[in-house]
């Protein structure tokens, strides 16, 4: 028995985890392993989204969400099968390994919110990946953490201090500042970007406040968001046209293409698993502030890789701006601020 538990993968317990952020305390060495697990998978993540999207024109964001969903759902049931994971932290050993009664019916329920907010933002932000270029796609991103502070504030009444106030505005000054002669604007591509923004702040403060009570891991929630998301989805994609017209992409069975996606599904996997984890063990803004901190590599590689935005100057003062201001946001926690 204890063989078979120290086997199992790290889980959050969103009860143990309640109210460590909301009193300042300092980030626990197993939330800062979420932390940096997130920020690597992330710059991946974006990398091979938009590897999918630019470099080889697929213009099914969709259907890539959909395969990722898919995955995510498999990857999960053969872990869950082979006892290597647990979608609850009392659960069963004797537990159904049938797919429909691996979570209840109203368990399923009680985790509808964070699902529909959880489609909205995959569909989202993977327009917006599209949309504009690398470089200002997590520019304009850096500015979800003040959707996160007001959302946080309204779901959970959480409050931060002065510092963390203070390391948030010089976050959002540089993604102004960065952006002020973005020579290749695109009101589309940035309206696109403010939506995601605002899907994701309210994603990440559900993960806080229906993972507490519904007695779900990191895992469990997973599963209910790709049970309830993945069919409808695949009707969406399928009224669409776009299953269909995937036949016809030119690349579908490219080598080079098939690795790409198969890349994206499993860093899809990872990044939700510690989103879940980071969000739990430390807090919704915390997930957000991370994202800001990984940025810095996601410019460098997209930049080199895919090109898109001139050198400019203020453009390198601005993403420096909100790299400091990650940067002490990041401090401020480590030392319990």
């Amino acid at each position: 028995m204890d063989s078979e538990t120290n086997k199992k993968l790290p889980v959050t317990d969103p009860l143990k985890s309640e109210g460590k952020e909301k009193n300042g305390s300092a980030m626990t060495k197993q939330g800062a392993y979420a932390a940096i697990s997130y920020m690597a998978s992330a710059v991946l993540l974006v990398m091979f989204n938009k590897a999918a999207l630019s470099s080889y024109s697929f213009p099914y964001a969709n259907v890539i969400t959909l395969f990722q969903m898919l995955c995510s759902c498999l990857f999960l049931y053969v872990l869950k099968f082979w006892k290597i994971i647990s979608f609850t932290t009392s659960e069963p050993q004797n537990m159904s390994n049938n797919p429909a009664r691996l979570v209840s019916f109203k368990t399923l329920l009680h985790s509808l919110p964070l699902a529909l907010s959880y489609l909205l933002y995959m569909l989202i932000t993977m327009e917006s990946v599209r949309a504009i270029n690398v470089p200002m796609y997590t520019t304009l991103r850096r500015t979800t953490v003040a959707f996160t502070m007001i959302v946080e504030f309204l779901l959970t009444g959480q409050k931060h201090s002065l510092r963390v106030v203070g390391s948030v505005g010089i976050i959002i000054l540089g993604a102004f500042v960065a952006g002020a002669r973005d020579l290749s604007f695109d009101a589309y591509g940035y309206a696109i970007v403010f939506v995601a923004n605002i899907c994701t702040a309210v994603y990440l403060a559900s993960i806080a406040r229906i993972g507490k009570s519904s007695g779900l891991n990191s895992f469990g929630l997973m599963w209910c968001n790709g049970i309830i998301c993945g069919p409808i989805l695949l009707f969406w994609t399928s009224i669409r046209g776009d299953l269909e017209a995937m036949r016809n992409f030119p690349s579908l069975f490219s080598p080079g293409f098939q690795v790409v996606m198969l890349l994206s599904c499993i860093m899809a996997f990872l990044i939700n698993y510690f989103v879940f984890m980071n969000t739990t063990l430390n807090s919704a803004l915390t997930q957000t502030i991370c994202g800001n901190l990984k940025d810095l590599f996601t410019i460098g590689f997209g930049w080199i890789l895919f090109g898109g935005l001139p050198f400019d100057l203020l453009n390198v003062v601005g993403q420096s701006l909100g790299f400091f201001g990650s940067c002490l946001y990041a401090y401020c926690k480590l030392k319990g601020q």
